[in-house]
Formats: C-alpha cells, structure tokens, sequence
C-alpha cells in the first residue's frame, strides 16, 4: 500500500512563527519606577525620623541639614524613655490596640451578618439608627462617657479605653455591604437545609466568606485604635499611657528637644511596623482572595 499525501487546504491553519505582541510588557518599566519612586517617598519619613533623632537640635536645624544617622540615636532614645514610660505605652497600646481590632471585627461582622442575610423587625430603622450615629462628633460623648467611668471606678485604667470602642458603626455598615454581595442567599440555605442552627452558620459558611473584608477591618482599626489620642489622654494619666499619650510628653521645657520627640515617635512606630512586616502577606492575600469571584 501507499500512502496517500494530502496537500493543504485553504482551512489548514498555518504557523508564522511571530509571537503574539502584548503591551503589558512596555508598560512594565514605567511601572516599576512609579512604584520605587512612591515606596520611597512612603519611607522617606521613617529615614528621616530615624536621621534627626540622631542628632541635636543645633544639627537639625544647620545648613545643610545631616542625611546619615549616627550612634546618638540610642542616647535619645535612653533620654525618651527617663521622660515618659514608653516601654509600659507601647504594652498598653498593644493591648488596647488588640483588644479593640478582635473586638471590632468580630462583633462588627455578627452584626453586619444580621443586617445582611437575617430578616427581623425593625432591622431598617436599626441600621439607619447606626448608620447616624457616624455623623455624631466624638466630642459630644466625652462629658457622659466619662462621668459613665468615673461612676464605674475606671478612672486610668485600660478597660476605660478599650470598652467604648469595641464596636464601630462604620465596622458594622462596612461589613454588612460587603455581605450583601459576597455572601450567596444558596449557601445560607444549604446550611439550613443540613441543620445548621445560625450560630453554626455563622462560623462554618460566614466567616470563611468574609475574611478579606474581616482583614481590611482589622487593619484599619488597628491604626486607628494604636493613634487614637483623644479619649486616652482623657481616661488616662501620665503614669500609665498609651503611646500617643507619651509621646505628648516628650521634649517639654522652654525648647523642645525634638530629636528626643523624633527618637520616641520612631519607637512608637515600631510595632505598627512590626506587625505590617508579619501579617501584610495575609492582609494582601486576603483582599486579593475577596476581588476575584469564582
């Protein structure tokens, strides 16, 4: 037998060998540098606090000004610390910080579950009532809330800041938009459908759901709780602060000492620093989980 060779049709498709043009990758330079020049302006004050709380005031404030670090560095640090107590803020602030984040979100996302997926009388006006609570300024409260403390005995004491705040009517509102949409009605009824009670739901099938926008909340009212400096300085006194609260204290008398100020505020820092170093990967990964929809 032989075989049998067929020319190519007009329909066989043909290979030219070119690789497909894609301009993504002329965009990727302009890209990278637009991202390098931002980081560094985003750590160009960190550099610069570190710098001038280096040096004196007198080098400060010469001409041109110093753009190295030196080993005074730790001396203003040790002279921060005999002024105000920041080793016991900067616990107070993790400690007031932590409790008011797990706090926030974790009564934040039970309520915007609620207003979300669960249908109950007055659940309209409720949330309106929460949502105009945003627009009540802070200011109004602190007179009744700190005679409600004072009544109570928490005068300078942790729980005074940590219990007023451990829910957020913005916490509430944000998760209970993101529910609306990320959380499908199906899921809620499959679980009931296998006997699920709402509580079961709640920690099977909501949180798992709401993890990205649970991370953004986190981060958010990590920051703000860690540079809340208003209510502490009301509900605490100089001998046990939060890191704001200290840091207000540094550099007093007739001329600032502002590498000493600066020295403290880096100290401060650092465990924001810390903590985005530790959990940004998860923190990103989670919001990036969230946009994309399978």
């Amino acid at each position: 037998m032989t075989a049998v060779l067929t020319p190519p049709t007009a329909t066989t498709p043909r290979t030219t060998g070119r690789r497909p043009s894609t301009r993504a990758g002329r965009a990727g330079p302009v890209a990278y540098t637009l991202l390098v020049l931002a980081g560094l302006l985003s750590v160009f004050p960190l550099y610069w606090s570190l710098v001038a709380g280096s040096h004196t005031n007198a080098e400060i404030a010469a001409t041109p000004p110093p753009f190295l670090p030196n080993a005074t560095f730790f001396e203003n640090v040790s002279a921060a610390m005999d002024q105000a107590p920041l080793g016991l803020a900067i616990v107070n602030s993790v400690v007031v910080a932590g409790s008011i984040t797990v706090g926030t979100v974790l009564f934040c996302t039970l309520a915007g579950f609620a207003f979300a997926k669960l249908r109950f009388r007055g659940s309209g006006p409720l949330l309106a009532l929460v949502v105009g609570t945003m627009m009540v300024p802070t200011q109004l409260a602190v007179i009744p809330l700190f005679m409600m403390i004072a009544e109570l005995q928490w005068v300078d004491s942790l729980q005074a800041v940590i219990l007023p705040t451990l829910v957020s009517a913005f916490g509430v509102f944000f998760m209970r938009q993101y529910l609306v949409t990320a959380l499908p009605d199906e899921l809620l009824e499959a679980g009931r459908v296998d006997g699920a009670s709402t509580h079961r739901i709640f920690f099977s099938i909501v949180l798992p759901v709401a993890r990205p926008a649970m991370a953004v909340l986190a981060m958010l009212t990590f920051l703000t709780a860690w540079n809340e400096f208003f209510w502490p300085i009301i509900a605490l006194t100089a001998a046990n602060p939060t890191v704001q609260v200290a840091i207000a204290n540094l550099g007093s008398g007739y001329v600032p000492q502002r590498a000493v100020i600066m020295a403290g505020t880096l100290l401060g820092t650092l465990p924001v620093l810390l903590v985005f170093a530790l959990l940004g990967k998860q923190i990103v990964g989670g919001i990036m989980a969230g946009a994309v929809k399978g």
